[in-house]
């Protein structure tokens, strides 16, 4: 059975619906979160937190909350928190009275959710400050394929609030409300874009002797990518790779000049994807020169996503978090990895930590138009943070 609600969590619900349904109303693209950053910096000064910094990353927010004894000057006593804020180029289908009033535009992943239970966890923990140290919450621009993380970083992050753990939280459909699950080291997988472009010569369709095909060409090289998985690679090492946009000509008598392909190749480790990207450069190299035409493999215009890794320490005290607010029998301590990935990942790379999984119940899958977070889920969220916060900043 689930641990009671605190009733001053339980208490907090309803208003953090009110917000959460807020920024589901008026949900923002990659960097582009001036009205959430700015609502979300008022809540914290609100809240009589001791320092709020905005601008970092373009438009991040970093709030710093103080324990009882006072700010912690060394990384030692400093944890952060982090909510990912941004939504999803996607029209949305919830149908829900809270609908968004942008259109095209949808917080489909529950970023809306992630930043409205960290403001619940710091506006409680700013009442109670029954920890010891200072907690630096951070709230992040750009998850979805932006790279928000690591423009944070960039902008100077960890040099201004150094930290000794980092933890992040991801909302999970099918999981059901009042549970909590973590991977045990790879977590999510890396994840880079692929564009390719097969140039060769155009012509009639009717005479393809004098042109060179490069829908051919593509074809094979498609194919041939295939192999990298099936073929290149370990067995037991997961890697995904995909093409998942071809382009090419125009007219059904018209052999085209050029095929321009899109798609991504995933894996959970770092070296695998030095190795797939080597592989593809090869392949499509090679399939080309074999068809007399040129192929340009174009890089990806954000950093590739790295394998988000949790640490053994951070996700032990994390699981410790998780079963005090809902009991052992509903914390999955060792689930599979995902493929799907998390700019966290950054965060990861530089200071140890932890990414975990809370139940959003019975809802259609993340980055689906009829997807929304489920509000029942809050004073969960809450509870973890806030729970968390005590025992790695626990005070005397």
């Amino acid at each position: 059975m689930n641990a009671p609600i605190k009733n001053s969590i339980a208490a907090l619900t309803p208003e953090l619906t009110e917000w959460r349904r807020d920024f589901h109303q008026n949900p923002e693209l990659l960097y582009e979160c001036d009205r959430t950053a700015s609502k979300v910096a008022e809540r914290l000064r609100a809240f009589g937190f001791d320092e709020v910094h905005e601008g970092i990353g373009k438009t991040g927010v970093i709030g710093l909350l103080h324990g009882a004894s006072g700010p912690a000057m060394h990384a030692d006593k400093r944890v952060l928190l982090r909510a990912d804020m941004d939504a999803l180029p996607i029209l949305e289908e919830t149908g829900a009275g809270h609908a968004s009033q942008n259109p095209g535009v949808m917080h489909a992943c529950g970023h809306d959710g992630h930043t409205t239970l960290l403001l619940g966890a710091a506006k409680h923990l700013a009442e109670a400050r029954d920890f010891d140290g200072t907690l630096v919450f951070c709230f992040q621009p750009a998850e979805e394929g932006g790279a928000g993380a690591q423009a944070m970083i960039e902008d100077g992050l960890f040099e201004r609030f150094p930290v000794k753990g980092v933890y992040g939280l991801h909302n999970w459909p099918s999981l059901p409300i009042g549970q909590f699950a973590v991977a045990r080291g790879p977590a999510m997988a890396s994840a880079d874009r692929l564009e390719i472009i097969v140039q060769g010569r155009g012509g009639h369709g009717a005479m393809p002797h004098l042109a060179r095909d490069p829908i051919v060409a593509a074809a094979e090289i498609v194919m041939s990518l295939q192999t990298i998985v099936s073929r290149v690679l370990d067995p037991l090492e997961p890697a995904v790779v995909s093409i998942t946009s071809i382009h090419a000509g125009q007219a059904f008598n018209v052999i085209p000049d050029t095929v321009e392909m899109r798609g991504t190749f995933r894996t959970l480790s770092d070296e695998t994807a030095e190795k797939i990207k080597l592989e593809i450069r090869r392949i499509c190299e090679g399939v080309a020169a074999a068809n007399d035409m040129t192929v340009e493999i174009r890089p990806s215009p954000t950093p590739a996503y790295p394998t988000t890794v949790n640490h053994p320490k951070e996700t032990d005290i994390a699981i410790a978090a998780m079963r005090a607010v809902v009991g052992a029998e509903n914390v999955i301590d060792n689930i599979k990895p995902v493929m799907g990935a998390e700019d966290f990942a950054f965060m990861l790379k530089r200071v140890p930590g932890a990414y975990i999984f809370m139940g959003n119940g019975d809802s259609a899958p993340v980055h689906h138009p009829a997807y929304d977070f489920n509000d029942e889920a809050i004073p969960y969220g809450v509870s973890y943070w806030s729970e968390l916060a005590r025992r790695v900043l626990p005070a005397d």
